[in-house]
C-alpha cells in the first residue's frame, strides 16, 4: 500500500524527532521541533524531499501540512522550525500503524492478544479512538468491546494506549487457543 506524502511526511518528521529512543519520552516532551535534531535539512529523509519535489510542490505539501493542523513552522534563534502538533503526531502514528500493516508478522508461539474494553459512554470520542487504534493494529472484533489478533503487536498497543491515556479503559489478555 502506497502512503500518501502528507502522511509519509509526517511520519518521517516524527521518526527524526523521535530519534529512534524510547518513545513515551518522545511523546511527553512539552515541544517537539526540527530543532531537536539540529541541522535537519542534514538528515537523509528530509534530503529526499528537498530533491524529489520542486520548491512549489515542497512549499504545497508545507502548506498543506499547516492548514490542517499537523505542523507549525514558527522561526526560534532565526531558524525555520517545524513544530509537530498533536494532531501531527497522531496523524504521524495513524500513517506508522498502516504503513507496519505490511510487516505486521504473526506471533511465533501462535498464541493470539484480547483485548476487552469498558469506555464510559461520556468518553465516546476516546472510544472511537481506541477502536480506530486497534483496526489499525490488525485486531479484528470478536465480540463488542472485545478484540483479538494473531499478529504480534502487544508492544504496539501498549504504547498507544499509554500515549492515548486508554490503558485504564482495557484489559489485555494472551490466549493460547480460541474454539
Amino acid at each position: 500500500m502506497k502512503l500518501p506524502i502528507t502522511d509519509k511526511f509526517l511520519m518521517d518528521v516524527y521518526d527524526i524527532l523521535e530519534g529512534g529512543g524510547d518513545i513515551i519520552h518522545f511523546l511527553f516532551r512539552r515541544r517537539r521541533t526540527m530543532s531537536d535534531v539540529g541541522r535537519d535539512r542534514e538528515d537523509p529523509r528530509i534530503k529526499r524531499y528537498i530533491r524529489d519535489l520542486s520548491r512549489e510542490q515542497f512549499s504545497k505539501l508545507i502548506y498543506h501540512l499547516k492548514k490542517n493542523n499537523w505542523i507549525e513552522v514558527k522561526s526560534l534563534k532565526g531558524h525555520k522550525t517545524v513544530i509537530l502538533t498533536k494532531q501531527g503526531v497522531d496523524k504521524a502514528l495513524k500513517a506508522k500503524f498502516k504503513s507496519d500493516d505490511q510487516k505486521k508478522t504473526k506471533r511465533k508461539d501462535k498464541k493470539w492478544l484480547m483485548i476487552i474494553f469498558d469506555v464510559p459512554e461520556k468518553s465516546k470520542v476516546k472510544r472511537e479512538l481506541l477502536r480506530s487504534i486497534l483496526k489499525n493494529l490488525g485486531y479484528k472484533l470478536f465480540q463488542k468491546s472485545v478484540w483479538i489478533t494473531p499478529y504480534d503487536v502487544s508492544e504496539k498497543t501498549e504504547k498507544a494506549l499509554q500515549f492515548y491515556t486508554l490503558d485504564n479503559y482495557v484489559r489485555t489478555f494472551v490466549i493460547e487457543e480460541i474454539r
